[in-house]
């Protein structure tokens, strides 16, 4: 397995230290508005149903638990991240939940999965590619543990593109979420939140580097004015 890189380390991390408070955190910084992207984002897989399912970056499994609403009893999923504290709160939601003899969590970065090729059906990845250090490397990944024709669907933050909104969208992310973050968790975390997003890719470039990985007919779908995005691609036969 490919070792972290010292920015990785710090990430996964800082990851940890702010677990307890990052579902809370999630609901209020987006006033709930995450649940419905992350409905949307699982609705754009395509799963058979004796399928498996890899969602990765799962942190406390909520997209791992909405995979398991949207698909048949007979599909198995797999909620991978490289931030043990996050699979710990993650595995006391799945036990409680109706899912949780479908759903297995593993401690694993996205550059370096622990999977055969060619093993599952459908990828899901919420608002952590961004996370990744060596992002062209950990969709390489994705292609290779993708079955042709599976389809990878990936949610990430956005920049709008209507002026005034983006205006509106980085004085928020700029000034009130890290001041918002600091009140209930730690506040560099939240100052990295920002940062991280202005530094993603542009939607061009990033289907770019999909292609590029491996993925065919990559389609991007704005959401809620182009705050977020979730790009989806269909791993090539």
């Amino acid at each position: 397995m490919t070792r972290l890189t010292e920015k990785g380390r710090g990430i996964r991390d800082m990851f940890d230290r702010i677990a307890p408070r990052y579902d809370l955190l999630n609901r209020l910084l987006s006033l709930g508005i995450d649940r419905r992207w992350r409905r949307f984002a699982v609705g754009q897989l395509a799963v058979p149903e004796d399928g498996r399912v890899l969602d990765i970056a799962t942190g406390t499994g909520d997209v791992a638990l909405e995979i398991g609403r949207q698909t048949a009893p007979g599909v198995k999923i797999v909620g991978s991240d490289f931030t043990q504290g996050m699979l710990v709160l993650g595995r006391g939601k799945i036990a409680e939940s109706p899912y949780r003899d479908r759903i297995v969590l593993v401690n694993a970065p996205c550059e370096s999965m622990p999977h055969p090729d060619g093993i599952f059906d459908g990828i899901t990845i919420a608002f952590g590619i961004r996370n990744v250090v060596d992002r062209q490397k950990g969709l390489e990944e994705m292609a290779r543990v993708l079955k042709p024709g599976g389809r990878a669907a990936i949610l990430e933050f956005a920049t709008p593109r209507n002026g005034f909104f983006r205006a509106v969208y980085y004085f928020y992310f700029l000034r009130v979420l890290p001041w918002l973050g600091g009140l209930i968790s730690q506040r560099s975390a939240y100052q990295y939140l920002p940062d991280s997003v202005l530094e993603f890719p542009d939607r061009e470039t990033f289907k770019e580097m999909m292609e590029l990985a491996g993925f065919v007919d990559v389609k991007v779908h704005d959401l809620t004015g182009g705050i977020a995005a979730v790009h989806v691609g269909t791993r090539a036969a």
